[in-house]
C-alpha cells in the first residue's frame, strides 16, 4: 500500500513537472506573440505617419495645380489684351500712312 502510495505520489510529481513545463512553454509563446504584435503597433504608427505626409504632399500638389490653373488664366488674359492693344497701335500707325 505504502509503495502503490508512493508511486501515486511520484506519478503525480511528474504531471506536476509536465504542467509546468507546459506553462513555461506558453508564456514563451505569449511572450512571442506579444512581442509581434508590439512590432504590429509600431509598424502600424510608421505607416500612418507615411500615409498622412503622402496626404500633404497630395494638397500641396493640389493647392500648385489651382495656382498654376489661375496663372493660366491670367496669362491668357494678359495676352488677349496684348493682341487686342496691338492691333489698337497698328490701326493708330496706319493712320498717320
Amino acid at each position: 500500500m505504502i509503495g502503490a502510495s508512493v508511486d501515486r505520489v511520484e506519478s503525480g510529481a511528474r504531471i506536476v513537472d509536465g504542467a509546468g513545463k507546459t506553462m513555461e512553454d506558453i508564456v514563451t509563446q505569449v511572450k512571442r506573440v506579444s512581442d509581434l504584435i508590439a512590432e504590429i503597433s509600431s509598424s502600424t504608427a510608421e505607416q500612418s505617419t507615411g500615409v498622412a505626409q503622402v496626404d500633404q504632399a497630395v494638397v500641396h500638389l493640389d493647392n500648385i495645380t489651382q495656382q498654376n490653373a489661375a496663372l493660366v488664366e491670367q496669362s491668357t488674359a494678359a495676352s488677349e489684351s496684348l493682341k487686342q492693344q496691338a492691333t489698337r497701335l497698328v490701326d493708330a500707325v496706319n493712320v498717320f500712312r
